[in-house]
């Protein structure tokens, strides 16, 4: 287990050490956002997912999330970016919102384009979306240090990225199911429903 200390000065070498990490099957790492401490791996690695779902313990059936730097990025991992997603997308994203829309596989996919530094550099550096989940054991509070995360997961990441502690009043993101004719809020965080109902008003 490697663990980096993130500043604003090494921020380059962090998102290196951090792309060499993510190119070993299976490997796992912890890393900041702007909303809480998450486990990310490469979205198409079966056994790093699987070693995420044992150490926070997660119900297989809950899905992971997706990281993608942008839209095109998201078109390029299937997702079907149009109608409602799409909206959602232009208006709040990069921030703390998930979308879930339809992909081309025929399931569907929940996604994020983080507003955090070194999750934006990290993302621009590689060539493919990250799996992620918040990295506490299912059902407990959010971990918004290295320390609390490490302290609930199962196993051990392959590589911490630590930028100290999250405020303390920091929420997960909003969770949003746009798939339907009318999207519907899974969990509020930081964009509200009534700023959601506003965007989608003003259309």
């Amino acid at each position: 287990m490697n663990s980096l200390v993130l500043t604003p000065e090494n921020l380059a070498q962090v998102v290196e050490v951090a792309v060499a990490t993510l190119q070993k099957p299976g490997a796992v790492i912890l890393i900041p956002t702007e909303t809480v401490y998450g486990l990310a791996c490469r979205w198409n690695d079966i056994t790093a997912r699987e070693r995420i779902y044992r150490m926070k313990m997660r119900d297989e059936r809950k899905p992971l999330a997706m990281f993608a730097t942008d839209s095109e990025a998201l078109l390029n991992a299937g997702v079907i970016l149009t109608g409602i997603p799409k909206l959602l997308a232009n208006r709040f994203c990069p921030g703390p919102i998930t979308i879930i829309a339809p992909n081309r596989d025929g399931f569907t996919t929940g996604f994020r384009i983080p507003n955090y530094p070194l999750v934006q550099a990290l993302l621009a550096a590689l060539e493919f979306p990250l799996a992620t989940t918040s990295a506490n054991l299912s059902g407990r509070p959010n971990a918004l240090s290295p320390a609390e995360a490490l302290t609930e997961l199962t196993e051990q990441p392959d590589l911490i990225i630590d930028a100290g502690t999250i405020a303390q009043d920091a929420q997960p993101s909003t969770v949003v199911d746009a798939t339907g004719p009318k999207p519907t809020i899974l969990r509020e965080g930081p964009i509200s429903r009534e700023m959601l109902e506003n965007a989608l008003a003003n259309t």
